[in-house]
Protein backbone atom coordinates (compact mmCIF):
# COMPACT_ATOMS: atom_id res chain seq x y z
CA UNK A 1 0.00 0.00 0.00
CA UNK A 2 2.83 2.39 0.56
CA UNK A 3 5.80 3.14 2.69
CA UNK A 4 6.92 3.25 6.26
CA UNK A 5 6.60 6.52 8.09
CA UNK A 6 9.99 8.02 8.99
CA UNK A 7 9.72 7.22 12.70
CA UNK A 8 8.91 3.55 11.99
CA UNK A 9 11.69 3.24 9.40
CA UNK A 10 14.21 4.64 11.89
CA UNK A 11 12.97 2.29 14.63
CA UNK A 12 13.36 -0.77 12.36
CA UNK A 13 16.81 0.33 11.23
CA UNK A 14 17.89 0.82 14.85
CA UNK A 15 16.50 -2.61 15.73
CA UNK A 16 18.34 -4.30 12.85
CA UNK A 17 21.64 -2.74 13.92
CA UNK A 18 21.11 -3.40 17.65
CA UNK A 19 21.08 0.35 18.33
CA UNK A 20 17.77 0.38 20.17
CA UNK A 21 14.91 -1.84 21.26
CA UNK A 22 11.79 -1.88 19.11
CA UNK A 23 8.38 -0.97 20.50
CA UNK A 24 5.90 -3.48 19.14
CA UNK A 25 2.67 -1.96 17.77
CA UNK A 26 -0.40 -2.17 19.98
CA UNK A 27 -3.03 -4.36 18.33
CA UNK A 28 -5.32 -4.09 16.54
CA UNK A 29 -3.84 -2.23 13.58
CA UNK A 30 -6.35 0.20 11.99
CA UNK A 31 -6.44 1.38 8.38
CA UNK A 32 -7.76 4.92 7.93
CA UNK A 33 -8.83 6.19 4.53
CA UNK A 34 -7.56 9.64 3.53
CA UNK A 35 -8.81 12.30 1.14
CA UNK A 36 -5.46 14.13 1.11
CA UNK A 37 -2.36 11.93 0.97
CA UNK A 38 0.15 12.21 3.78
CA UNK A 39 3.91 11.93 3.67
CA UNK A 40 6.52 9.91 5.53
CA UNK A 41 6.44 12.56 8.27
CA UNK A 42 2.82 13.80 8.28
CA UNK A 43 -0.54 12.02 8.32
CA UNK A 44 -3.07 12.51 5.55
CA UNK A 45 -6.55 13.98 6.00
CA UNK A 46 -8.83 11.22 7.25
CA UNK A 47 -12.29 10.67 5.76
CA UNK A 48 -15.08 12.02 7.97
CA UNK A 49 -18.84 11.66 7.81
CA UNK A 50 -21.36 9.02 7.00
CA UNK A 51 -20.81 5.94 9.16
CA UNK A 52 -17.13 5.79 8.17
CA UNK A 53 -14.86 4.18 10.76
CA UNK A 54 -11.27 2.93 10.43
CA UNK A 55 -11.09 -0.82 9.82
CA UNK A 56 -8.98 -3.50 11.52
CA UNK A 57 -6.17 -4.93 9.40
CA UNK A 58 -5.25 -8.61 9.48
CA UNK A 59 -2.24 -9.83 7.54
CA UNK A 60 -0.93 -13.20 6.43
CA UNK A 61 2.64 -14.04 7.47
CA UNK A 62 5.28 -12.28 5.40
CA UNK A 63 7.12 -14.18 2.68
CA UNK A 64 9.92 -13.01 0.37
CA UNK A 65 9.85 -9.55 1.94
CA UNK A 66 6.15 -8.96 1.38
CA UNK A 67 2.94 -9.37 3.38
CA UNK A 68 -0.68 -9.14 2.23
CA UNK A 69 -4.01 -8.72 3.94
CA UNK A 70 -5.96 -11.90 4.56
CA UNK A 71 -9.38 -10.27 4.91
CA UNK A 72 -11.15 -7.50 3.04
CA UNK A 73 -11.19 -3.99 4.49
CA UNK A 74 -14.81 -2.85 4.10
CA UNK A 75 -16.05 0.64 4.93
CA UNK A 76 -19.85 0.97 4.86
CA UNK A 77 -22.11 4.00 4.54
CA UNK A 78 -19.30 6.22 3.27
CA UNK A 79 -19.70 9.98 2.90
CA UNK A 80 -19.42 11.60 -0.52
CA UNK A 81 -15.65 11.99 -0.97
CA UNK A 82 -12.63 10.98 -3.02
CA UNK A 83 -10.34 8.50 -1.28
CA UNK A 84 -6.71 8.90 -2.39
CA UNK A 85 -4.81 6.73 0.10
CA UNK A 86 -4.46 5.19 3.53
CA UNK A 87 -2.75 5.76 6.84
CA UNK A 88 -2.12 2.81 9.14
CA UNK A 89 -2.10 3.27 12.92
CA UNK A 90 -1.73 0.99 15.90
CA UNK A 91 -4.20 1.14 18.81
CA UNK A 92 -1.97 2.60 21.54
CA UNK A 93 -3.56 5.15 23.91
CA UNK A 94 -2.07 7.73 21.55
CA UNK A 95 -2.14 5.79 18.25
CA UNK A 96 1.17 5.56 16.40
CA UNK A 97 1.14 5.97 12.62
CA UNK A 98 3.37 3.31 11.03
CA UNK A 99 2.59 3.00 7.28
CA UNK A 100 0.99 5.22 4.66
CA UNK A 101 0.45 5.26 0.94
CA UNK A 102 -1.65 6.16 -2.07
CA UNK A 103 -4.28 3.92 -3.63
CA UNK A 104 -3.40 2.55 -7.06
CA UNK A 105 -6.28 4.75 -8.32
CA UNK A 106 -8.37 7.36 -6.53
CA UNK A 107 -11.91 6.26 -5.71
CA UNK A 108 -14.89 8.62 -5.50
CA UNK A 109 -17.74 7.49 -3.26
CA UNK A 110 -21.28 8.80 -3.04
CA UNK A 111 -23.02 9.19 0.31
CA UNK A 112 -24.05 5.72 1.48
CA UNK A 113 -21.62 3.78 -0.75
CA UNK A 114 -19.47 0.91 0.47
CA UNK A 115 -15.72 1.14 -0.16
CA UNK A 116 -13.69 -2.08 -0.02
CA UNK A 117 -10.09 -3.21 -0.42
CA UNK A 118 -10.15 -6.89 -1.35
CA UNK A 119 -8.40 -9.55 0.70
CA UNK A 120 -4.83 -9.86 -0.54
CA UNK A 121 -4.88 -6.44 -2.21
CA UNK A 122 -3.50 -4.51 0.77
CA UNK A 123 0.22 -5.28 0.72
CA UNK A 124 3.43 -4.14 2.41
CA UNK A 125 6.90 -4.80 1.06
CA UNK A 126 10.42 -4.36 2.42
CA UNK A 127 13.35 -4.89 0.11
Amino acid sequence: MGALVTVEANALLNLSTAEAAYTVPTAPIKVKLVTVIGTASAAGTEVVGGSYVAQTLTMAAASAGSAASNAALTYTVMPACTVVGVDEFDSAGTPVRRWWGPLSANKTTNAGDTFSIASGSYTKTLS
